[in-house]
């Protein structure tokens, strides 16, 4: 028999499909979210090989990595409202359709412009596809095994997203440009795969009908950011589109406060703990995607590391996140979220503090690694008690929406980070040489680099010191 709940006058299934059924929705979103979750560190690490294979200058680089988030932070929300409203499983399945479709459009980009293109179709399928994923497992399983479930989801789900760089490396370092193009038809098996296994449960989840879709929310909100993305990444770009962005940012906000069915739910940053955790989540995501995306392009470029070898960065993180999520979580119901947040962050202001001013000597493996460790410490002190504040601060029926603006504030910053940050890397580099990210070799080149990366580190360290003074006054959970 199916459980159910009520919500407003239509009858919704809370598990939605047979227990023989749940362990196929459980893998299928696992295949699914793993596709997503590594989208952005492995296209970071096959970033040079596709800027010389593309002929990408670094401008295109960026827009390659924003395309995708743009797309994705921008419709993430609307995305699971198209759930609610058509079946979680249907629009998670094609979401899946979508993002395969993108990933085989990366694979055979003959331009940097058409692997634009592509990356943002890939960031439309993973807006659809991510939501889902978790929504499903939450709807197979009943009240009493969702936890364990859950857990699995994310035990594997991290896995995966550890394993990913390292297949990419591996891939790319033996492969050439063959490898990095495999690394997105990669994703098309794995699509599939999901597919099938969810395949029942596509055409039986029919939705309810009667759940409105903030489109006009989703639309002000991809032209908005699109621009600012536009403004911050050209360097020719007219001041006066900051007006604009403005202007349209403002309408999004001021749609989505008298809209009846908004994608964001602005009482919510009525909250303190909510609004501090949310912009703790700005900045420390600002810091960290900064670095993620630009080490790689500078270490393969300029320091003659593998893009296997630079897949010992990202390790790290992943690791340390899952070995100290547990216990950080425990701490953070003792004392609170902020003091876990603030030593955290502090922890990865001083890693990227000692990026900047040892990451132009090209030591990857002496200096730049262990920095990366330290940095991977102080994630896995934040990670756990961030969620727990963002899901304490919310009532129990805004804990879908509480964690859905959560992830889209990491996407947006991810999103502002790459692109101000290349301007600063490309300024630092200077005018003369390759530029910064490019295939070089010579003492200048290198000083060039290392002067770029100590910019965008430099950043990141006080981004992430921020969010350290931030996470002070987060207040305790009550």
């Amino acid at each position: 028999m199916t459980n159910a709940r009520a919500s407003g006058d239509t009858l919704v299934p809370a598990v939605f499909c047979a227990p023989e059924d749940r362990r196929r929705i459980l893998c299928a979103a696992v295949l699914a979210s793993s596709m997503g979750f590594i989208d952005m560190s492995v296209t970071a690490i096959a970033m040079p090989a596709m800027r010389e294979a593309l002929g990408a200058t670094l401008t295109q680089a960026q827009w390659i990595n924003a395309a995708y988030l743009l797309t994705l932070s921008a419709l993430v929300l609307v995305g699971g409202a198209l759930g609610d409203r058509f079946g979680i499983a249907r629009v998670f399945a094609i979401g899946i359709w979508i993002f395969a479709a993108g990933s085989v459009g990366c694979a055979f980009a003959g331009d940097a412009g058409l692997m634009i293109a592509a990356r943002a179709i890939k960031g439309i399928g993973a807006a659809l596809m991510v939501p889902g994923s978790m929504a499903m497992v939450s709807r197979a399983y009943p009240a009493q095994e969702q936890g364990r479930a859950l857990g699995l989801w994310a035990a594997a789900s991290t896995m995966t997203t550890a394993l990913g760089p390292v297949i990419g490396g591996v891939l790319i370092t033996s492969g050439g440009e063959l490898g990095w193009r495999l690394i997105f038809g990669l994703n098309l098996p794995l699509g599939l795969a999901a597919l099938w296994l969810v395949r029942r449960r596509a055409t039986g989840d029919q939705g309810r009908p009667g759940v409105r879709v903030d489109l006009v929310g989703g639309a002000l909100a991809s032209v908005g950011l699109g621009l600012m993305a536009w403004t911050l990444t050209e360097p020719g770009a007219s001041p006066f589109l900051w007006l604009l962005v403005i202007g349209l940012l403002a309408a999004f906000l001021t749609w989505e406060a008298v809209c009846a069915a908004p994608m964001i739910r602005l009482s919510l940053f009525r909250n303190p703990l909510f609004a501090l955790t949310n912009l703790v989540t700005l900045t420390l995501y600002f810091a960290l995607s900064g670095v993620m995306f630009y080490l790689p392009m500078v270490a393969v470029s300029s320091w003659s590391v593998t893009a296997l070898e630079v897949t010992a960065a990202y390790l790290p993180t992943s690791v340390l996140i899952a070995v100290l999520s547990a216990p950080a979580g425990r701490w953070a119901d003792r004392y609170g979220p902020g003091p876990l947040m603030a030593a955290g962050s502090a922890m990865v202001a001083l890693a990227y503090a000692g990026l900047a001013l040892s990451g132009g000597t090209g030591d990857f493996w002496g200096r730049v690694l262990p920095c990366m460790v330290l940095a991977g410490a102080g994630l896995g002190l934040v990670v756990a008690p961030l969620t727990a504040a963002v899901m304490r601060a919310a009532g129990p029926e805004e804990k879908g929406a509480a964690s859905g603006i959560n992830n889209a504030v990491a996407r947006v910053a991810a999103l502002i980070a790459v692109a101000l940050l290349g301007r600063a890397a490309a300024w630092a580099y200077g005018p003369e040489g390759p530029g910064f990210g490019a295939a070089g070799t010579g003492a200048a080149h290198l000083a060039a680099s290392g002067a770029g990366f100590a910019a965008v580190t430099a950043i990141a360290a006080a981004m992430a010191a921020l969010a350290a003074v931030l996470a002070m006054t987060t207040p305790r959970f009550r």
